[in-house]
């Protein structure tokens, strides 16, 4: 880690929609508003008209618990919600029914870690809330003429999830949000992987300045990159004592932060309790139900794979790391195939071909199915490794619908047939095999010429056999 990085505190505001559920947070509209039209999926409740009454969804209050059981936070006694009020247009009420954690008031869990490449990173609490409408611009919001507001997203359930200052470089950001995700996903409350469904604010200050608010960025990868831009800014201008508390936008076109406004302070929100929504205690017994229901964490998962089923520490690391790949690794097992050459394929090959594409494990063509099927083929030497990874990466290329391995494609292991096959190289390439029989060096050459002549379909030990053997006679 570099000196300066040593400098550097940011803490994370990560917020967690509950996919999981069917109805927002307050109200029974259906909370799949990604396939609505704009301001359609809304209700008296949802928009604050006068008179509307707020109820609690049970289950959002389950699954936030589970969120908070995840991450080994304490859960609070009591479930009280407040009103945080300000002025934008994404809130209706202008007011948002959140939590607060002074005044007498408590957020649904409190403290909690998440371990991040041998690091514990601590969190300060854990709140439900509900979510803003979604605000569109055209172009970015710097020259945009207009907003446009749909209020579909209004009321949606929200966990928000706030670590203490203690992340020290944008890439352990980015890396906590990537184990955060694997966690909430793995536990079944978070499809981190829809539009909008984690987002995130983050909070970076450097010695000698204040703490900047950068909002509601969308991705892991943008996260890294705002928060190592509006580094640099502050180290930039720090010397001038000019970086100010305050919040501001990332601009993910232009790549850079833009001034929003002058951070609010705590009192700004003017937080007071919620009239409508009378606050209860948990019982030790509803504690005790859900955690009963709590599905394996990626850090159990990943001690299970190594010690269970013989994957490496570190392909055990990769695949945990999102759920839906660990998923499918488990699928493929379930049809008899190594696991170590499959989770190999996976880490190497799949995901390389995920991240060089920006697409979620979900949304390749090849089933777990067909890969093991792949898999199985090459164990059996049918086909060769190289042949069976041309094919994988052509299939997830050009999006075939299935695996096609044909006889063509078959290895040649026949002696026999082998043996015409090394002696066409060997009359057509008669001064390659002189050089190979006065120098054993020079037999990789022609190695190489008979793998081509066969598009590596060649059986590399029985093809050097006959080679060594036909040397061995000339010489």
């Amino acid at each position: 880690m570099m000196k300066n990085d040593l400098q550097i505190k940011i803490g994370l505001e990560v917020h967690c929609q509950l996919t999981s559920l069917r109805t927002k947070l307050f109200c029974s509209c259906p909370s799949n508003y990604r396939n609505s039209e704009p301001n359609t999926n809304i209700c008296p409740i949802c928009t604050g008209l006068p008179g509307s009454l707020p109820s609690i969804n049970e289950q959002a209050i389950k699954d936030g618990i589970k969120a908070a059981l995840a991450v080994k936070a304490n859960i609070a006694d009591i479930l009280k919600f407040y009103r945080k009020n300000y002025f934008y247009p994404d809130l209706p009420k202008n007011f948002q029914i959140s939590q607060y954690d002074k005044a007498g008031g408590v957020t649904l869990a409190s403290k909690g870690v998440v371990e991040i490449k041998g690091r514990r990173i601590h969190l300060s609490r854990i709140q439900i809330e509900e979510d803003p409408a979604k605000i569109s611009y055209e172009g970015t919001i710097s020259s945009s003429p207009y907003s446009l507001i749909d209020y579909n997203r209004a009321g949606i359930t929200l966990v928000e999830i706030i670590t203490e200052p203690e992340l020290k470089t944008p890439r352990q950001a980015r890396l906590f949000l990537q184990k955060l995700r694997s966690i909430l996903e793995h536990i079944g409350v978070c499809d981190g992987g829809l539009e909008g469904a984690i987002r995130c604010d983050a909070n970076i200050s450097i010695k000698g300045g204040k703490r900047v608010e950068i909002k509601n960025i969308g991705s892991f990868k943008e996260v890294e990159r705002a928060l190592s831009f509006e580094a640099t800014r502050q180290k930039t201008i720090n010397n001038r004592n000019i970086v100010g508390m305050e919040t501001r936008h990332w601009d993910d076109v232009r790549r850079v932060t833009v001034s929003m406004r002058v951070k609010e302070e705590e009192q700004d929100y003017r937080y007071f309790p919620e009239a409508d929504l009378v606050p209860f205690r948990f019982e030790k017994k509803f504690i005790n139900s859900i955690k009963k229901t709590m599905s394996e964490l990626p850090d159990a998962r990943r001690e299970r794979f190594v010690k269970e089923i013989g994957v490496s520490p570190s392909n055990a690391e990769v695949l945990t790391s999102d759920k839906a790949l660990a998923d499918f690794f488990e699928k493929c097992l379930e049809y008899q195939v190594n696991p170590k050459r499959t989770s190999n394929w996976i880490v190497s090959d799949v995901l390389g071909f995920l991240n060089r594409e920006d697409i979620e494990v979900k949304q390749i063509r090849v089933t777990p199915k067909e890969f093991a099927k792949l898999i199985r083929s090459v164990e059996a030497g049918k086909i060769s490794e190289q042949t069976g990874k041309k094919l994988l990466l052509k299939t997830l290329t050009t999006k075939d619908d299935a695996l096609q391995i044909k006889e063509t494609m078959f290895r040649i292991s026949d002696p026999d047939e082998v043996n015409k096959i090394v002696e066409k190289v060997f009359n057509e390439n008669k001064k390659a095999v002189e050089d190979a029989v006065g120098n054993k060096n020079t037999i990789n050459y022609l190695m190489g010429l008979i793998m081509k002549a066969t598009s590596s379909r060649a059986d590399p030990k029985i093809t050097r056999k006959v080679i060594d053997a036909k040397l061995s006679t000339l010489r």
